[in-house]
This record gives structure tokens, C-alpha cells and sequence, in this order.
């Protein structure tokens, strides 16, 4: 039987303000998909929500670095990779039924019509294991149909695969040149899209995903590894401000450059700020709040987005009702999360944890 370190499996200390600004990214995001839904880029507002993905995926690396890099070498690669199957997946397999029962259940389109039931099981399957199937026209080739969001789970996963294999080993002069290089793939990609930086999602695009994390992802690890932390009295509301000035930027001719400084020298700042910012206690249980709900409400949300779709195809309602809908909408599926934290992720990710433990 594997002998298991006990010690690699205690928490350690959260940066809470950057907890906090998980969930704001996480609530934009929800914003976002509601209203790319009805308006084209040039009109919406949050039209620079989908970089809040690359702010997630930047805060990874952080996160992971803080957390493992000095137990990679105390836990097998099979520890390793169960923690973080017990942190990521059981929310992933909610998500997917979730969206399943919205599949087959929408009101407003008969989606099953259209697919074959071996080609609907194929579907399920890959949602469920993770493995990309941009099969669904209807659902422009997503590569998980049933949980759009889940794109970005699979590249967080080979981030992981490759943290556990190889970067973890890497000095931080190899980590700074290997982040060099996935900066220039980043420009690549904005390059290769005609300026956007939105690509990964899709089969059409779906390479666009490993430059986004690429450069992110590492670039949070070397803000770790190289203690490239800036103190500051600056707290919660400050950052957060300064978190929504980058998804709230308008959609012009100038996203070829705009995107790409976001992405490469804006929210590393914002995270090196963030790590070392202060946190009054009047804030700290909104920033853990946050915290905890930004991932349960970044998987769950999207099975919601469909129905809206249709829904909105079909009746098109006006800007006030639209309004409404999109804010009522938000709270509700921000108490959905709630639940599903409280019912479902927390006390099932509590069970797997105590069984590592007993093992």
C-alpha cells in the first residue's frame, strides 16, 4: 500500500485578497457570457470578460507553485495528481450532468433531435473524462458541448500534468527564459486570430488554448518562485477595480495590442500587487466568501447560458426586461453555486480527503 506523507496534505495559508479577486473574475465572466449572447463586441460593455480566464489561469500558477513547490519532493507523482483530481473534478462531473439535463430539458430547442444516441453517449463521455469532442454544430464545435467552460479545465489539467513532470524542477532563470518564449507565443496567437486573444473554446481554435495558459500559467509560478511580491496598503476594493478596468476595456482596432499587455505585463502586476496587498477584516469574509464560490459558479453557470440563448431567439426581449433578466439571472445563479458548494463540492471533495488520509 502507498505510504502517504501527511504532511503534504495540510493547507497552507490562502492569499485572500486574491481569493477575492477569483470571485470577481468568476461574476464577470457570468456577465459576460450573458451578454455576448445578445450583443456583438462592439456594443457590450464587459466585451473583454473572456480575459478574466487568463487571470484565473495566471493565479493557477501562483497558487500551485505556493502550494507544492516545496512538497513535489515529499509526494509521488500518484499524490499529487489525486489531490488535484479531488480539488478540479467533481465539480467538472456536476457540471457535465448539469448541462446534460439542460441539454435534453431545454425549453426552447429540441436538441436531441438532432444527435444520434451513440453520438450523444460520445458526448457525455468526453465531457465527463475531459476529453475534447468539438462535435455539436449547434453548440459552435465547443470542445466539451455540455460545459463550454470546461475548455479551460482541460489545459488546467496538462498545466498541472507538466507542473508534476517537469516545471517544478525548473530554476528560475529556466522558468523566466521558458516564459519568454510562451510570451511570444501569446503574441502568436493574438497575431494568428487577427487580435483576439479569445480562441481556445472551440475545435477551430483549440490550440489558441495552450498558448493562453502557457504564458499564464508560468508566469504565475515565476511571481512565486522569484518573490516578485509588491506590498502595498492597497486592498480588496482597489483591486478589484483594478481588475474590472481590464474586462470592462471597449472592443476596438486596437485589441491586437491592448489584449496582449493585459495578458502579459497587467495581471501578473495585478497578482504580484494582490499577493502583497493588505486585507482590513471588514472585507475578509467577503474576499473567502469569493473565494470559495468562483469556482462552483464558473462550472455551473454555463448550462444556464443555452436556455438564455433560446430563449432570447425566440422572444427578444427589451433592453430593460433584458436587463433584469441578466442581473436576476446573476444572483440566482450565484446562489446556485452557493448550494452547490455547500451540498455537493464541499462536503464530497471533505469524503475523498479523509479517505486519502485513512489509506
Amino acid at each position: 500500500m502507498t505510504q502517504i506523507n501527511i504532511e503534504v496534505l495540510k493547507p497552507k495559508q490562502h492569499f485572500e485578497i486574491l481569493d477575492g479577486l477569483r470571485g470577481i473574475a468568476a461574476l464577470a465572466i457570468v456577465v459576460f457570457h450573458f451578454m455576448e449572447i445578445v450583443y456583438p463586441p462592439a456594443e457590450n460593455f464587459i466585451a473583454h470578460g473572456f480575459l478574466a480566464v487568463a487571470f484565473f489561469f495566471c493565479l493557477s500558477g501562483f497558487v500551485i507553485a505556493y502550494a507544492y513547490h516545496d512538497r513535489m519532493e515529499k509526494m509521488s507523482l500518484t499524490e499529487f495528481f489525486k489531490l488535484r483530481l479531488i480539488r478540479l473534478h467533481p465539480l467538472v462531473i456536476f457540471g457535465s450532468v448539469l448541462g446534460l439535463l439542460t441539454f435534453l430539458f431545454d425549453p426552447f430547442n429540441n436538441h436531441t433531435a438532432t444527435y444520434e444516441t451513440g453520438k450523444l453517449i460520445l458526448v457525455i463521455l468526453s465531457t465527463l473524462l475531459l476529453i475534447p469532442f468539438p462535435a455539436m454544430p449547434d453548440r459552435y464545435f465547443n470542445i466539451f458541448g455540455l460545459n463550454a467552460p470546461a475548455w479551460s479545465l482541460f489545459w488546467e489539467y496538462v498545466a498541472n500534468i507538466f507542473y508534476a513532470l517537469f516545471l517544478h524542477k525548473l530554476s528560475r532563470r529556466a522558468l523566466f527564459i521558458l516564459t519568454l518564449f510562451a510570451a511570444a507565443g501569446i503574441c502568436f496567437v493574438s497575431h494568428r486570430a487577427g487580435g483576439s486573444l479569445m480562441g481556445g473554446w472551440n475545435g477551430e481554435t483549440f490550440w489558441d488554448g495552450c498558448g493562453r495558459i502557457s504564458f499564464s500559467f508560468l508566469a504565475g509560478m515565476l511571481i512565486y518562485r522569484s518573490n516578485w511580491i509588491i506590498k502595498t496598503k492597497q486592498g480588496f476594493i482597489v483591486l478589484s477595480v483594478l481588475l474590472l478596468f481590464a474586462l470592462l476595456l471597449p472592443f476596438t482596432s486596437w485589441n491586437w495590442l491592448t489584449e496582449p499587455i493585459v495578458v502579459l505585463v497587467y495581471f501578473p502586476l495585478l497578482i504580484a500587487v494582490g499577493a502583497g496587498a493588505t486585507l482590513t477584516e471588514g472585507f475578509r469574509k467577503l474576499c473567502i466568501f469569493f473565494g470559495k464560490i468562483s469556482y462552483p459558479l464558473y462550472m455551473t453557470h454555463y448550462a444556464v447560458m443555452w436556455i438564455f440563448a433560446g430563449y432570447y431567439a425566440k422572444y427578444k426581449p427589451a433592453t430593460g426586461q433584458l436587463a433584469l433578466i441578466i442581473v436576476i439571472g446573476t444572483l440566482l445563479l450565484l446562489g446556485f453555486a452557493y448550494l452547490t458548494m455547500v451540498f455537493y463540492d464541499t462536503p464530497i471533495r471533505k469524503y475523498l480527503t479523509e479517505r486519502r488520509k485513512k489509506a
